[in-house]
């Protein structure tokens, strides 16, 4: 090979070693899977944005390739019998144990939303599969893992809506009957915009008065719980950390909640707050709610209220609590349900969860808040090859720990 030839691989590894790199904390673990299981996303990323900019095909129809790499087909096998169903008309897929590991005893049930910004996922992926799996085996569970519709086809309130239906369903004597399963030993759970799913629909079935049987535990994995402030100190700290940097979030909110491009551009200059977001911005007022070691050297400053005219739906939806459940009065969270919340400090949706947990606790529900010093966004799902790290494997082990010992 020639010199111009030696040259040009070189240059390629440099060029190609610094788009692998990004800066990260040393007390993550596994740094540099992480750098190369990032650059994947990354680069996915630049592609729908070159697609949408093209007008080949919308962002996140080309971020649905990651959902589409992972999918699997739930199968049974000698320990768990899987079926897909539909409750209430919503796709859900069951997981159950073949035989009783406690004989004589009812079974516990975990109603599971999966993540993916409300745009992304399915049950039906691999690591899902495979934790909906665990949870049978370990905790002689029943799994009713939704398979909600997405945004942007179907925006908000349709997610909730559609887990909010299969809950109700599966929710009834009959039904849970059917399944062997304890009505005292329920818990709604998912992580990231399903932990968000899973908040919501504990607080409205806890408000229907026509609800007789109510989950026991919600268990909580980096929800995302509000959209009036995408400027918190984990947002700021985070803004360009693996899995899920600060422009992705505020993307899934404005996909989430409104079909006006203009929405993102408000959202990422945390000015999308029309006077209908004033009452509720104290209840995600971090300077209040975050411990002295999270709100760090950041001054808290409310976010604006733009006083010119917004698009209807974001000016509705940016305050409903069945979308931004942080926004309920102490009132509506007293009643609730013992809760698990798991949160990561290299997370833009830590302060999310860390402000739930204090609201929680003041609202004299029992918390359970398991912190990650060296978490990232999403790390509960790469436990498969070759993505699978040690932090996922002990966060998984830690939840399903919590669900014995509390459901």
């Amino acid at each position: 090979m020639g010199s111009k030839g030696t040259f040009a691989l070189v240059l390629l590894g440099a060029l190609m070693a610094y788009y692998v790199y990004l800066p990260l904390p040393e007390d993550i673990e596994q740094r540099w899977k992480l750098m190369l299981t990032d650059c994947a996303f990354r680069s996915l990323s630049h592609l729908a944005d070159i697609c949408e900019s093209l007008g080949l095909k919308d962002y996140m129809g080309v971020m649905m390739l990651v959902t589409f790499a992972e999918r699997v087909v739930p199968q049974s096998d000698e320990r768990v019998r899987v079926e897909d169903e539909r409750f209430d008309g919503v796709e859900v897929v069951v997981y159950q144990p073949r035989r009783d590991v406690c004989a004589g005893e009812r079974r516990r049930a975990v109603i599971y939303l999966h993540g993916g910004g409300w745009c992304l996922g399915s049950t039906r992926m691999g690591p899902y599969d495979s934790l909906a799996r665990e949870m049978v085996t370990e905790l002689n569970a029943v799994v009713v893992s939704v398979e909600y519709r997405l945004a942007p086809a179907h925006r908000f309130p349709v997610p909730f809506e559609d887990a909010y239906r299969a809950a109700k369903y599966f929710l009834s004597a009959d039904v849970l009957g059917s399944y062997d399963v304890d009505p005292e030993r329920v818990a709604v759970s998912g992580d990231s915009a399903g932990g968000n799913l899973a908040a919501v629909v504990v607080q409205q079935l806890q408000l229907d008065v026509e609800q007789r049987i109510k989950p026991k535990a919600q268990a909580l994995i980096y929800p995302v719980l509000q959209a009036l402030d995408l400027n918190t100190p984990s947002y700021r700290q985070n803004r360009h950390m693996p899995i899920l940097p600060r422009t992705l979030m505020v993307r899934f909110w404005s996909e989430y909640l409104s079909s006006d491009k203009s929405v993102l551009l408000s959202m990422l200059a945390n000015a999308h707050n029309g006077p209908d977001s004033a009452p509720f911005l104290r209840f995600a007022n971090w300077s209040v709610f975050l411990h002295e070691s999270h709100r760090r050297t950041y001054d808290y400053v409310a976010p604006p209220v733009n006083e010119g005219e917004l698009p209807g739906a974001l000016a509705r939806s940016v305050t409903d609590p069945r979308a931004s459940p942080l926004l309920v009065p102490d009132a509506a969270l007293r009643p609730l349900p013992k809760a698990y919340v798991l949160t990561c400090e290299y997370d833009v949706l830590r302060d999310d969860g860390m402000m739930y947990v204090e609201r929680l606790r003041l609202a004299g529900v029992h918390v359970t808040h398991q912190h990650y010093p060296a978490g990232f966004h999403g790390a509960l799902m790469f436990t498969v090859w070759p993505t699978d790290f040690r932090i996922a494997r002990q966060m998984v082990n830690d939840y399903l720990l919590w669900l014995k010992q509390n459901l």
